[in-house]
């Protein structure tokens, strides 16, 4: 992964952010949204960024394909491509329910990958500026400085744990047996700054059910690159070609994983 490599993958992204994101953004029509399941919409930028970045990084890198998003939502063939092929892996717009009702988080996610393993990841926070990169074996980096992952320094851990997505009796589990361990915060409904919040010190865990490649291939490097830990709950490695498997544990050490790793293995 070369420095001009990261630098034009960054300034597409940028641009996307720029000019079909950030115009949107608290100026959304009724009609420009639009529902893609329970709790889960789309919008005009979504459908945008992602015509950008499609086009930009197909010039980019004329010998990868892509798999966006909302490509994907349309046609669900493309998924296919990440199983043998070289691939970019785009989220146009990460935290779209926060962007549709108006506040922060969200960001833009793109990641490169080669047959089912992710070799590259980029982050970006509309809003802020905030930029990360990684590549494998590349280290983690923040606005152009290396960065390794931090714990909170808490006691208990803090964790970020969704229940939006589970059944009832997974939710009663976690707060029954998990809740007690761990002081519980909200999620940000947005990997895009939930990865980089188990870096910078913020969060110690977080679980994901769904483990779709858009929402975690740069996540997950980014923070395997910093030194933290993110993996299946069996300590398995995270492939975007998996795309059908569920769950994914964070944190911001390996430390810190195991511990909470044995905890939703004895929950059975």
């Amino acid at each position: 992964m070369t420095p001009a490599l990261h630098a034009a993958v960054e300034t597409i992204m940028r641009e996307a952010s720029e000019h079909a994101i950030l115009p949107h953004y608290q100026k959304l029509a009724a009609s420009q949204i639009d529902a893609k399941a329970p709790d889960d919409v789309v919008t005009v930028a979504d459908k945008q960024a992602e015509a950008l970045l499609t086009e930009r990084l197909s010039t980019l890198l004329p010998e990868a394909d892509v798999v966006g998003e909302e490509a994907a939502f349309a046609d669900t063939s493309v998924m296919e491509r990440l199983k043998d092929r070289l691939c970019w892996i785009v989220d146009p717009l990460d935290g779209t329910n926060n962007f549709a009702a108006g506040k922060p988080p969200f960001g833009v996610l793109v990641a490169l990958a080669e047959k089912g393993e992710t070799i590259g990841g980029w982050i970006l926070d509309c809003l802020t500026g905030r930029f990360c990169r990684t590549d494998l074996g590349g280290g983690a980096w923040i606005d152009g400085e290396r960065i390794t992952a931090r714990t909170t320094g808490a006691e208990p851990p803090v964790a970020a744990i969704s229940t939006i997505f589970l059944d009832d009796g997974a939710r009663e589990k976690v707060l029954t047996h998990i809740a007690p361990h761990y002081t519980l915060v909200d999620i940000p409904r947005c990997a895009a700054e939930q990865y980089p919040r188990l870096v910078n010190g913020a969060n110690d865990i977080s679980v994901f059910n769904r483990t779709l490649p858009w929402d975690h291939a740069a996540g997950v490097l980014f923070l395997n690159e910093a030194g933290g830990k993110a993996a299946r709950p069996d300590g398995s490695a995270y492939r975007v070609d998996e795309y059908e498997r569920r769950d994914l544990i964070g944190a911001s050490s390996p430390a810190l994983w195991d511990a909470f790793a044995d905890v939703v293995a004895r929950l059975g």
